[in-house]
């Protein structure tokens, strides 16, 4: 019986099959075929989406008619709703359309609203994730060292917008014994660590960033900054994401040849 725990090469193996599904799912990555904010959609009607949306002080407030053929929370709706934004996952979300689920986001004070369509040409053309296999010489021994206080840097997204990135620290690792370091988010809620990084490879052999969720220190801040399970940012599957570029200092002077590089076929862009 094969472990995976003792088995990295296996163990990333299935790591990689998990994440081939998952942007493949029916309501994953690749089937987002807008996002729209409501702020440029003063009337309330927004294409290729049934209702009347508003942002509001409260909320999102939706208006249907019997004609939309909504859904709220898996029952058919009409009539009038305040929405927060969406926590679960896009398959999960309160609003849907047919097969269509409708995901309300927040960001910056701004409202928007996503579709997400099984049927998305990018779903049907998608042939795979260019992935290097395994290599142990990208699994590094790192620490975390946390600044104290949450600080924020204004970066570009993918959609021309400069947004705050929260930033809780840095993650120092050596690499062909040369230090280097990448500053980090960590999430509220379980302390895990992101970072969004770039690299000699980006734009030629690999997107041009990737991201890159090593998980939880331990309380010592050891961690093992694992490259192999480095990941395409979720524009990479669709231009509708708004994914922010690496902030300053996050640019690695190596190539980093190792785990997800690009999409395969037509879908390969940003390269």
């Amino acid at each position: 019986m094969n472990d995976d725990a003792d088995d990295p090469p296996a163990a990333w193996r299935t790591w990689h099959e998990h994440r081939v599904a998952a942007v493949s799912a029916p309501h994953g990555p690749l089937a987002l075929t807008g996002t729209f904010w409501l702020a440029d959609y003063p009337e309330g009607r927004i294409p290729a989406v049934p209702g009347q949306w508003r942002a509001t002080g409260a909320g999102v407030a939706l208006t249907a008619a019997p004609g939309d053929s909504l859904r709220l929370d898996g029952e058919p709706f009409t009539g009038d709703a305040v929405l927060a934004a969406d926590e679960a996952a896009p398959a999960h979300a309160r609003v849907s359309a047919g097969e269509r689920r409708v995901v309300v986001i927040r960001r910056e004070g701004e409202w928007a609203v996503r579709v997400f369509d099984p049927a998305a040409a990018t779903r049907r053309a998608f042939t795979g994730i260019e992935a290097t296999p395994y290599d142990p010489a990208f699994a590094l021994p790192g620490r975390f060292r946390p600044y104290g206080e949450d600080r924020t840097v204004r970066v570009e997204n993918a959609d021309g917008r400069t947004r705050g990135l929260g930033l809780g620290g840095e993650l120092g690792f050596a690499f062909a014994g040369v230090e280097h370091t990448l500053r980090v988010a960590v999430d509220e809620q379980d302390g895990s660590l992101w970072a969004v990084f770039g690299d000699a490879t980006g734009g030629h052999s690999s997107y041009r960033f990737r991201f890159l969720k090593p998980g939880t220190p331990e309380p010592d801040g050891s961690i093992t900054v694992d490259f192999n399970r480095a990941l395409l940012p979720p524009c990479a599957f669709t231009d509708h994401f708004i994914c922010p570029f690496p902030p300053p200092g996050n640019t690695l002077p190596f190539e980093v040849a190792a785990g997800e590089r690009r999409l395969k076929g037509a879908l390969a862009t940003g390269i």
